[in-house]
């Protein structure tokens, strides 16, 4: 199966594409942009297939990250995906960001905490234990303090590997000999990690595929500010 992984949940914009039978990663382009997504991933899509010979009817399957993070980029990639399933009628897979962050990672025993800032000192995360080859959730997704994360890892027991775009400012700031944090290369979203993370998510129809916010977008805060 010949799985395409797409990721604009932050300033990186990423694609993947995966060949699950020989479990290589034909190619995998990130880009770290200061352009609107919407500009970069479907060149960027376009490109990496016609860099390795495929076409886009060769895929199966497309996965891609659904949130938490940026509300345009999400809104952009879970729209690119139904446009693409919808032409290609082929598959589709929402992966949560941080479950792509930490499939990076999953080398790693023990446990593995995606950190994606949120705003002020609040963040997204999750945590998840690794026994090197899969994840199992040792906590629901939330957006919480960055205080509140800290008092939960501390009474985890465990070394603990800190992803995301959050995991530097955190590291720093709550220093612990328990504390570890990804290396440059595997610390930001890309669409390798969803790739893998979509091996163990299920299939879903095209009205399924929804973004995950974990909050509420501006527009519903406006709404309610207005009907108070």
């Amino acid at each position: 199966m010949l799985i395409l992984g797409i990721d604009t949940s932050g300033k990186t914009a990423s694609s993947a594409l995966f060949d699950t039978e020989t479990e290589t990663f034909l190619s995998e382009i990130t880009l770290y942009t200061q352009k609107t997504h919407s500009q970069v991933i479907m060149p960027m899509i376009k490109n990496m297939l016609s860099d390795v010979g495929k076409n886009m009817s060769d895929i199966d399957r497309i996965a891609v990250a659904n949130g938490p993070g940026s509300y345009t980029g999400l809104r952009i990639g879970v729209a690119g995906v139904k446009a693409m399933c919808f032409a290609l009628d082929c598959k589709c897979t929402g992966v949560s960001t941080l479950k792509g962050l930490a499939y990076n990672n999953v080398a790693f025993h023990g446990t593995i905490c995606a950190v994606m800032k949120a705003r002020g000192e609040l963040v997204y995360t999750c945590s998840y234990k690794s026994d090197g080859y899969s994840l199992e959730n040792i906590c629901e997704e939330s957006i919480i303090s960055r205080d509140e994360l800290a008092e939960f890892l501390a009474f985890n027991g465990t070394d603990v590997l800190l992803c995301g775009d959050g995991a530097g400012d955190f590291f720093t700031d709550y220093q612990s000999p328990r504390l570890f944090i990804a290396p440059p290369h595997n610390r930001l979203q890309n669409a390798c990690g969803i790739c893998i993370a979509s091996l163990s998510e299920n299939e879903i129809s095209l009205d399924e595929l929804a973004v995950s916010y974990l909050q509420k977008v501006k527009a519903e805060k406006d709404l309610e500010e207005k009907n108070r």
